[in-house]
């Protein structure tokens, strides 16, 4: 599914993931109670609204394997609330969550992998309440929202490696951008496993020089392009540990494939096969028991993404994705992933003395950053290629990501004592 680009309601975040209830909210020793039924491909609310306030759903599910329910919020990325493992034994298990006034979107993940299945509008009326901000409820809430994108990550990857193996150019092409779209707007989390950034994300010139082997992403995206890259890289050198001046287009791979040379059948399925595994190491660790994060690799994990898109190799100046010019899809996604953690940890800045204004100063740069990149395309209708993009377009591009950027990096002095 290729979410739209809105602004995540702040107020959903008063929502608890799991079973626990955090902050304050009016007296209600009876929850309104609604049924959940899922099934394979189903995720059946019984209704579609409910009172501000607790909100208990009780869930069956029936279908052929274990399933995950969600609650995102409107823009339909931020996770509200989650409920893990649901076993397909028919027993009804409950999540009782707080929502305040606003529309949600309800749905389930079967075998808690790939796209959420059965998405419905579920609207929450009544009036707002006060909560406490609370460190422990904007972890939850942002450690469900990168399971969920590393889940779609793995279906992703494996639907555009299949396009790419069985040499669907066009469709590989296509689906490239829309597959990273997942893993960038969590990619400082990815760079907290040691040597799986590299793996799945790292780009020329110098990869092959500098890392045992030249994996991932961009490695597929040279083939896809191949003909882009060989253009970039004519008479282009770089200088070997030994201090060797050697030429790019005569690097060779560890299996003694030139790199700027097309991949035949099994060079494509090693490099597919590379991404497929990597990816799902990354999901194994995501999901793995001990995985969770602390509020300053949140916010500081927001800055981050921002710095992937002006850094020298980032998105803004293009070499990001300098074969295919896909780098507007990263931009817009590395913003994404940004503005989510800014909205898990919102409360706990509103919380603070000066919070409130740097919130809101926030909000608008980040609406004005969104609208900006769309008008250059949507991840539904497309991106225009990069390189078609101007001096004077970049410039208003950087402009307003250097507006975004200065508040943002105030985030972790007001939110971490």
């Amino acid at each position: 599914m290729n979410r739209p680009s809105q602004r995540v309601l702040a107020a959903a975040l008063a929502a608890s993931i799991g079973l626990g209830l955090a902050g304050c909210v009016p007296n209600q020793p009876d929850a309104e109670a609604i049924d959940v039924a899922i099934a394979d491909g189903a995720c059946d609310v019984a209704v579609a609204q409910a009172t501000a306030g607790t909100v208990e759903f009780t869930m069956v599910n029936s279908g052929s394997q274990v399933d995950e329910f969600e609650i995102f919020a409107d823009d339909q990325l931020q996770i509200v609330a989650e409920r893990e493992n649901l076993a397909n034994d028919g027993q009804p298990v409950s999540l009782r969550v707080q929502l305040q006034p606003g529309t949600y979107y309800t749905a389930c993940r079967p075998g808690m992998v790939g796209q959420p299945q059965g998405i419905a509008e579920f609207t929450v009326s009544g009036e707002a309440f006060a909560v406490d901000a609370d460190e422990q409820t904007a972890i939850d809430a942002y450690v469900a929202y990168t399971k969920s994108q590393v889940s779609e990550l793995v279906t992703a990857v494996a639907a555009f490696t299949d396009a790419y193996v069985a040499g669907d150019d066009d469709g590989a092409r296509r689906l490239f951008p829309l597959a990273r779209q997942y893993y960038e707007r969590i990619e400082p989390t990815a760079e907290q496993f040691g040597d799986l950034d590299p793996a799945i994300d790292y780009r020329l010139p110098g990869a092959v020089a500098e890392l045992d082997e030249f994996t991932g992403f961009h490695r597929i995206e040279l083939d896809l392009w191949l003909d882009e890259g060989l253009s970039n890289y004519q008479g282009e050198t770089y200088v070997d540990e030994a201090g060797a001046q050697l030429a790019y287009l005569d690097l060779t791979d560890l299996e003694g494939r030139q790199v700027f040379a097309p991949l035949d059948a099994d060079g494509r399925a090693y490099y597919a096969d590379r991404l497929v595994a990597d990816v799902q190491s990354l999901y194994d660790l995501v999901f793995s028991d001990d995985f969770t994060l602390s509020i300053s690799d949140i916010s500081n994990g927001a800055v981050g993404l921002l710095d992937e898109v002006a850094a020298p190799d980032g998105k803004l100046p293009g070499e990001e994705d300098e074969f295919s010019h896909t780098d507007l899809y990263d931009f817009l996604a590395n913003v994404e992933g940004a503005q989510v953690a800014f909205e898990s940890v919102r409360d706990l800045a509103e919380a603070s003395d000066d919070g409130t204004a740097l919130a809101d100063d926030l909000e608008t740069e980040f609406d004005a950053m969104t609208a900006l990149l769309a008008t250059y395309g949507s991840f539904d209708e497309g991106f225009v290629s990069y390189d078609t993009v101007g001096d004077d377009e970049r410039n208003a591009l950087a402009a307003q990501l250097n507006a975004l950027a200065e508040p943002l990096s105030q985030l972790t002095a007001v939110i971490v004592e």
